[in-house]
């Protein structure tokens, strides 16, 4: 991911697709594997609020409250964004959908990584997301933009995580 790659990674529901949210050329190579707009914006993944400081140091002590309550765990906020994150990473949101995740490859690669990953469902626009390695192969087979699958498997989640909007308390998804 520190050289502009694309991986494919089990969450706690579905496989995930990944990179670098500030390397703007791999996001880009993301999307175009997803088929996905630019507009729609993707969600980072970390594997303890700490990663996600830089963001959050706007917030105040209950909006922290509520994040550090509900992490780690199948939920994801949308926070302001402020001046640490890319239109990329966004779209054309005003917020930023940030999740801590409990599953053990997600945690390892942010940790061996260094702090949040993209994470946005394994699959093309349209088509249910990938529960298993094979079939992360199979939507992608011969597609030069996915570098990598690691091992491992999806957790016993059956829906992808909740979304709630910081600001509003909101259900998004």
């Amino acid at each position: 991911m520190h050289q502009g790659g694309v991986i494919a990674y089990p969450t706690e529901a579905v496989w995930g697709l990944g990179c670098d949210p500030f390397n703007e050329a791999a996001v880009y190579r993301l999307l175009s594997l997803k088929k996905r707009a630019p507009e729609k914006g993707v969600i980072l993944i970390a594997s303890h609020i700490k990663q996600f400081n830089f963001i959050l140091k706007d917030l105040d002590k209950e909006q922290l409250k509520a994040l550090e309550e509900s992490w780690p765990g199948p939920v994801s906020w949308v926070v302001p964004v402020n001046n640490s994150i890319p239109r990329w990473i966004s779209g054309n949101h005003p917020g930023v959908a940030l999740r801590v995740s409990n599953h053990p490859v997600v945690k390892a690669l942010c940790d061996i990584y260094g702090g949040p990953i993209v994470s946005t469902s394994a699959n093309t626009q349209g088509h249910i997301a990938a529960k298993t390695s094979w079939q992360v192969r199979r939507y992608f087979k011969g597609n030069k933009n996915l570098d990598f699958i690691t091992q491992g498997i999806v957790g016993n989640r059956t829906k992808p995580s909740q979304i709630f909007d910081l600001l509003t308390q909101a259900v998004i998804r």
